[in-house]
């Protein structure tokens, strides 16, 4: 099976010079949730047509498994495939599914049940019944037999009517595409060829025409406008929090989680309100997230408790019962076993052992403006707070620093390591006093 995902449209309405199929839905591009979409359907070949920021496009998402075909100008959808007819698997049997760049929530077995259903030598159509079909081609029928698919503004009064409307998703034989697309033309409202032209020439060839429906409307709908970006931002957050709650996640609020990637849990986790998950995340059993914590590309062992108000920066590795508390930066760093950050601390670039506590205001130093260097902490060592350990430095196992201390040596194991100001009082001392103006 080939795929066409049609991405060359210049997207207006969306106010930005990001082309439009970039633009971020759950942390990645529109165009990229479709090509994996396309992916899973093990197509042989898949034809990215891209126009609009076309390097930009390409550069952002090229991968060996996909082609590209360039639309310049863009004349419309039946244009744009016929710039991909060269570029399909060459085995006139297959059948060609059609999918656009900047409608991301299309569902695999809702396309599945389309290819099914058109098989190798039938054209297939996803269409849809909606109560407002406004902006729709509308399907019509003749005794329930699909004749043609006009478009609305060149659609009268009767066929505006109708309720059936294209989603613009099709499957149809390649060797059928490859006869019919040289022919469109482009005498309508909108002086462009259009693809849903195709079914006429179906209808008088005497190929059969068949529809299938998705499950939910917004399986097919686009993005033209930030408006409604966030729109399907909240639907497919609201999916994803319902799957997690199916898994036996407890979410605290499912409107209120974001996962910008891949969210993995175990048994009895928990996730409290206005938590981020970017990259992939994995939180093995009984951990629990407070509120508003971002966790991106980290995992976090069974036991674990994180925030609130923590943030787990790529490269974060929690072992098992670790504690990382409220105001805590952790950043490509390892902490072992029931260690415990509670509060306001930072953690950069770090190995540390189990049974560790770091104190409050503690930092470890890892970036000397030009390069960045790892700080070990052994097992079982007491970290006071308002510490700074700058990098490379290693602290010995059971030992303890004092409060204040800057670490610029290794600690030895087992002793108490203190590097501060000797305390003076000053007696007799007066604190300076604001001169009056005469």
């Amino acid at each position: 099976m080939n795929v066409v995902i049609l991405a060359a449209g210049k997207g207006k309405r969306m106010h930005s010079d990001l082309p439009k199929v970039l633009h971020p839905l759950a942390g990645k591009p529109l165009l990229a949730h479709v090509i994996a979409t396309a992916r899973q359907l093990g197509a042989a070949r898949i034809c990215v047509v891209y126009g609009h920021g076309g390097e930009q496009v390409r550069e952002s998402l090229d991968a060996p498994d996909l082609v590209w075909a360039i639309q310049e100008p863009q004349l419309g959808t039946g244009h744009a495939v016929l710039q991909a007819m060269p570029l399909l698997a060459a085995v006139p049997s297959a059948p060609t599914l059609v999918l656009y760049g900047d409608v991301p929530l299309t569902r695999v077995a809702t396309l599945q049940a389309l290819i099914d259903a058109a098989g190798d030598d039938a054209l297939g159509l996803l269409t849809a019944h909606l109560d407002n079909p406004r902006g729709y081609g509308r399907i019509v029928r003749v005794d329930g037999a699909v004749t043609r698919i006009v478009e609305e503004k060149d659609a009268d009064d009767a066929e505006r009517a109708i309720r059936e409307i294209n989603t613009g998703i099709l499957v149809a034989p390649s060797a059928a595409l490859a006869r019919w697309l040289p022919t469109l033309g482009n005498r309508n409202a909108q002086g462009e060829y259009y693809l849903t032209d195709i079914v006429a020439l179906a209808v008088a060839e005497g190929l059969p025409v068949v529809t299938t429906h998705p499950d939910a409307d917004w399986e097919t709908e686009g993005v033209n406008s930030k408006l409604q970006l966030a729109q399907l931002e909240r639907v497919f957050q609201q999916n994803l929090a319902e799957r997690l709650l199916e898994q036996g996640v407890t979410l605290a609020d499912p409107s209120r989680i974001d996962v910008r990637g891949e969210l993995v849990c175990g048994r009895d986790v928990s996730i409290d309100v206005n938590c981020v998950f970017e990259g992939r995340v994995v939180l093995g059993d009984g951990v629990r997230v407070k509120a508003n914590c971002v966790l991106e590309d980290a995992v976090v062992g069974a036991g674990s408790i994180v925030g609130p108000f923590a943030r787990l920066r790529p490269g974060t590795e929690l072992g098992r019962e670790v504690h990382v508390g409220n105001f805590v930066e952790v950043k490509n760093s390892s902490i072992a076993d029931q260690s415990k950050a509670n509060h306001l601390a930072y953690v950069g670039d770090a190995t540390i052992g189990s049974r560790v506590n770091v104190g409050a205001g503690t930092i470890t130093c890892n970036y000397d403006g030009a390069n960045k260097f790892r700080t070990v902490i052994e097992d079982d060592v007491f970290i006071g707070s308002d510490t700074q350990l700058v990098a490379p430095v290693t602290v010995g196992r059971g030992a303890t620093l004092g409060a204040g201390t800057t670490l610029t040596r290794d600690a030895p194991p087992e002793q108490l390591t203190v590097s501060r100001a000797r305390q003076v009082s000053i007696p007799g001392w007066k604190r300076p006093v604001k001169k009056k103006k005469d």
